[in-house]
């Protein structure tokens, strides 16, 4: 070959090769591009029952999380995490790589959580309120919580779960059913009655719904964790004496009232209903509110006794917050006009 000949084919050579690292440095900013932030804000992203990896894709390019929505799909199935996608939240943003997208879609979702407390003392009409205001369903809660089937110890004895709610702060999905709200509060209530606790019910003589019902009883009785188990003292001698126990707040659950409803100028005190432990001696017919644990266990380890070793058997609240105990009703009658 002659040497213009050579020369020609080295130039055609140099050409191709110019030509092969132009498109390879195109190709590569190309990549460069389509896989670099996109620029956007923070995201929150969250994935439903249902929802694919194509739509979710599309969602995080129109967020500007991701340049390319083909790309993100591309780079998960390369990773093998394309069907890793799970319910829940993902907390993005446009400042990630594709890479790192793909990393956190493959990676455990945030789950979301509402936040609800239940007070100690509560009655069970207050509840579904609480749920309502936490933006569950309040109707369908009150229908759940009056199925007495969901406590072994309510189901039938009781028409509803007055009692075996257990006040706490639960976590709950926003989505959860009604009837899963009241059954993990129920269950968590169940907990409190261990074997060894039970024991001790009966040892007093108390089922386990005789022990709720006096610990709802001191709840609404006591103004303090302090005094719970003196006024649970005063209620277990007033029951194994025979004496009327004489708590105004079964009164007000008879009647439908709030505590600070009662007239006893209009009769309420006298006014006979299965829960007045006023006109019907023993327990009422079933919890006045849902008592915490320090109401539970105050029954399980009441103070009986005043400190010259008398049974305890009366009591009453003066102004400033002092409890007074009594072993006579004389003695009780007195304290009530000195500091009452």
């Amino acid at each position: 070959m002659r040497g213009g000949g050579r020369a020609l084919w080295i130039r055609i050579l140099l050409g191709v090769v110019a030509a092969l690292l132009l498109a390879a440095l195109a190709a590569f900013l190309y990549v460069r591009s389509v896989t670099a932030p996109a620029g956007g804000g923070p995201y929150t992203l969250e994935v439903k029952p249902g929802d694919t990896l194509g739509g979710v894709a599309r969602e995080l390019q129109q967020q500007q999380i991701v340049k390319n929505a083909d790309v993100l799909r591309f780079v998960m199935r390369q990773n093998g995490t394309a069907g890793s996608l799970k319910e829940g939240l993902y907390d993005l943003s446009g400042d990630l790589s594709v890479q790192q997208v793909a990393e956190k879609l493959a990676g455990p979702a945030r789950i979301p959580q509402v936040n609800v407390t239940v007070p100690e003392g509560w009655r069970l009409r207050d509840v579904p309120p609480i749920f309502q205001k936490a933006g569950f369903d309040g109707a369908a809660i009150l229908a759940a919580l009056q199925d007495p089937s969901l406590s072994a110890h309510a189901e039938g004895k009781q028409k509803n779960l007055e009692g075996f709610v257990f006040p706490d702060t639960y976590s709950f999905r926003p989505a959860e059913t009604p009837r899963k709200i009241v059954q993990t509060m129920v269950e968590r209530m169940n907990r409190e009655f261990t074997p060894e606790r039970v024991a001790q019910a009966k040892a007093l003589g108390l089922s386990v719904r005789d022990w709720v019902i006096l610990a709802s009883m001191v709840q609404a009785e006591a103004a303090n964790d302090l005094e719970m188990p003196i006024i649970a003292g005063v209620f277990l001698n007033r029951l194994e004496d025979g004496i009327a126990l004489g708590s105004d707040p079964t009164v007000a659950y008879g009647l439908g009232k709030n505590l600070p409803e009662l007239d006893r100028s209009a009769g309420d005190f006298t006014k006979d209903t299965p829960y007045s432990t006023y006109t019907r001696m023993g327990l009422p017919a079933g919890p006045i509110n849902n008592p915490g644990e320090a109401a539970l266990s105050s029954v399980l380890n009441a103070n009986r006794k005043l400190a010259d070793g008398r049974d305890a058997l009366y009591f009453l609240h003066a102004p400033g917050g002092k409890i007074y105990v009594n072993h006579t009703y004389a003695e009780h009658l007195r304290d009530n006009a000195r500091y009452r």
